[in-house]
């Protein structure tokens, strides 16, 4: 499986996050004895307790089990997330036990199956659970790391056998050049996490250095990528999106392969991103060696990932709309798919700013975003594992979107949230970010509902 066979018991600090999660059942089904501290409860570390994993939420090193600890049959797994000088982080260092990080770890189990990896700053999260289900339905024997939780499976972490790895590859803090991939898609290159990389050109470049540890031959990337490899395009590449169009709030598509010429497919998921995240998927899967039909098939059955342009409502009075996106492409893809649904209807969104680095290095293109819409609220800054940074505030990101649009541009609190959208009127609301906002949409569909 890894370099831990000969470890019974796995201790993950942060343990409740996506990433680290699958990893926690990876190795609870492996045989492991599993056990971690996460900061606060959730419905994801509820879900881990019910399937025998022990968690804990104090920083307490002594209360920690005595197997845990044990240098020769113990392992600590930590996310990058964690601070440094994290209590129990900073004693199992002093105790001399082998700490592995989480991007670590994945890379270890990507070393014995084949592994197919996706990579990109958005998008990622969608084409791999894509390809999850694609190969789940083709009965492929594969076990899924997966950055989101696939809505009809309710989970992150898929196991069927142990032929092929499918992973997010994630490039926050040079994660994905842990990883051996035998196959790779890349999504996008946008740059992020410039508080991490500096600089663009360096962003760039991780991206080139991750796509040469793929095989020759084995890349495949969306037409906006600069990467060399087979290309995913509209109408151009190796692999051809042709005639897609909207009927009945489904997308209907035409899909060429560098060999045969596929008609009339249909794929429920909102967004011209989403229909390139579904080609790319796709694509990957017949590079593996999977029969197109199978995967034709399958395609029409994807449920979604939560929190990517997920339907809290749906109905003739109103639709909520919620979904994860947290940089500017990502708002510009959200708005252009409900765009294309709702051409005549007014649009508003709320916007939670997630961390200020973030916010700072984009402020213009944020605001740019963000003046599509009709009407604007925007909640404080989520600063996640940030301090605030002087003059970035989501009231200066509000000066900016207004220098934009004579739209409606509004601070709102999370207790005022509810209200203010009931007064605005609009039928058509998206609720974005991916701080806490996701905790605040499900808590007001669920009163709207009743």
């Amino acid at each position: 499986m890894s370099n831990l066979d000969h470890i019974s018991h796995c201790y993950f600090i942060g343990i409740g996050g996506i990433g680290m999660s699958a990893l926690a059942r990876y190795l609870k089904q492996a045989g492991k004895n599993v056990a971690g501290y996460d900061k606060t409860p959730s419905a994801l570390t509820e879900q881990l307790v019910s399937e025998g994993i022990n968690i804990h939420y104090q920083d307490d090193y002594d209360s920690i089990p005595a197997q845990y600890k044990d240098v020769n049959n113990a392992q600590v797994i930590y996310t990058p997330a964690i601070p440094v000088d994290f209590g129990e982080l900073v004693r199992f260092r002093e105790s001399g036990i082998t700490i592995l990080k989480r991007a670590q770890l994945l890379g270890q189990i990507s070393k014995t199956m084949t592994c197919l990896a996706v990579a990109g700053t958005h998008g990622k999260t969608t084409t791999s659970a894509i390809l999850t289900h694609l190969l789940y339905e083709s009965k492929v024997p594969m076990t899924a790391f997966c950055g989101g939780i696939i809505e009809k499976y309710n989970t992150n972490y898929i196991h069927t056998g142990n032929e092929v790895m499918v992973v997010e590859a994630d490039e926050f803090d040079r994660s994905f050049m842990n990883l051996q991939p035998e196959i790779a898609g890349v999504t996008a290159m946008d740059a992020d996490h410039l508080d991490i990389y500096g600089d663009v050109e360096e962003f760039e470049k991780t991206f080139e250095d991750f796509a040469a540890l793929v095989p020759q031959g084995n890349l495949l990337t969306t037409e906006v990528v600069s990467l060399p490899g087979k290309k995913v395009g509209f109408n151009n590449g190796d692999y051809q999106i042709l005639n897609y169009r909207i009927q009945d709030e489904s997308y209907y598509f035409d899909f060429k392969t560098p060999n045969q010429l596929f008609k009339n497919i249909k794929w429920n998921l909102p967004g011209k991103h989403n229909l390139s995240n579904a080609a790319l998927a796709m694509s990957m899967a017949v590079e593996y060696g999977v029969q197109p039909e199978k995967l034709i098939k399958a395609l029409g059955t994807f449920p979604g990932v939560d929190r990517r342009f997920t339907y809290r409502l749906n109905s003739d009075e109103l639709v909520l709309i919620d979904d994860y996106a947290h940089h500017p492409t990502e708002i510009n893809a959200v708005f252009q798919a409900v765009s294309e649904l709702y051409p005549d209807e007014e649009k508003l969104v709320v916007f939670q700013p997630h961390l200020y680095s973030r916010t700072k290095d984009f402020m213009d293109d944020f605001a740019h975003s963000l003046a599509q819409f009709d009407q604007v609220y925007l909640l404080d800054i989520y600063p996640a594992r940030e301090l605030p940074l002087p003059g970035i505030t989501s009231q200066s990101l509000q000066n900016r979107i207004e220098n934009i649009t004579s739209g409606i541009t509004s601070m709102v609190t999370k207790d005022q949230l509810e209200n203010e959208l009931h007064r605005s009127n609009k039928r058509i609301i998206c609720m974005l970010g991916a701080g806490d906002i996701g905790v605040e949409i499900k808590k007001i569909a669920a009163k709207w509902v009743k």
